[in-house]
């Protein structure tokens, strides 16, 4: 019978900086919320690195390197080619050979932080890959996704519920989303956040430090 490995038997079998996959939607937020992650990493000491998934860019990739808020050596590319779960979950070799290439070149990397090209509620990281993930969503796309009982919102170790300053705009309510993806869930954690405002970061950085870098 095969079971899925636990979360400390990954750890243990990985040697160097910790992985974490960052999925969800297009446009949920996903590299908004890397640009809000880096300076709050930062002002722990916690020394970072990056790869980005695209289809056939490095759009991402050029995106938080222009930002100035790390150096841009420490951002790798990855071109999918195909539908952007491959890369992260059927064949993740080449995100594997670019988190290993940081390290290699950036002996004192901590974290890793491995961010999906937009997908669908299917998508899931294998943890040939990453240690922990997160999956993202936004209150735009509706507030029915957590009843939709997608894989990425239901299996991953985190769920962000991003975007919530739209929700008067967007006719969703709230506390009834949050309330149902918590019971959707089974009471897995999950963070609401806003990066324009950097509402909800501190929370994101305080569960990767506690349950993957263990600080």
């Amino acid at each position: 019978m095969n079971t899925k490995p636990s979360f400390e038997e990954v750890q243990i079998s990985r040697v160097g900086a910790a992985r974490v996959g960052i999925g969800g939607p297009v446009g949920s937020g996903k590299t908004a919320l890397i640009e809000r992650l880096i300076p709050a990493f930062a002002e722990r000491g916690i020394s970072l690195a990056i790869v980005t998934n695209d289809l056939v860019t490095a759009e991402d990739a050029n995106r938080i390197r222009r930002s100035g808020l790390i150096d841009p050596n420490r951002v790798a590319a990855v071109e999918a080619g195909a539908c952007p779960h491959t890369v992260i979950r059927e064949d993740p070799t080449l995100n594997i050979a670019a988190a290993d290439d940081l390290e290699a070149q950036f002996p004192d990397v901590e974290l890793i932080l491995i961010e999906s090209g937009g997908d669908n509620l299917a998508s899931t990281f294998s943890l040939d890959l990453v240690d922990w993930w997160i999956f993202v969503i936004d209150v735009a796309g509706g507030d029915d996704i957590p009843r939709k009982n997608g894989p990425g919102v239901l299996k991953c170790d985190l769920l962000v519920i991003n975007k919530t300053d739209l929700a008067p705009h967007v006719g969703v309510d709230l506390a009834r989303m949050e309330e149902e993806a918590t019971a959707a869930r089974k009471g897995k954690p999950l963070v609401l956040t806003n990066c324009k405002q950097q509402t909800g970061i501190d929370a994101v950085v305080d569960r990767i430090s506690s349950e993957v870098l263990f600080r």
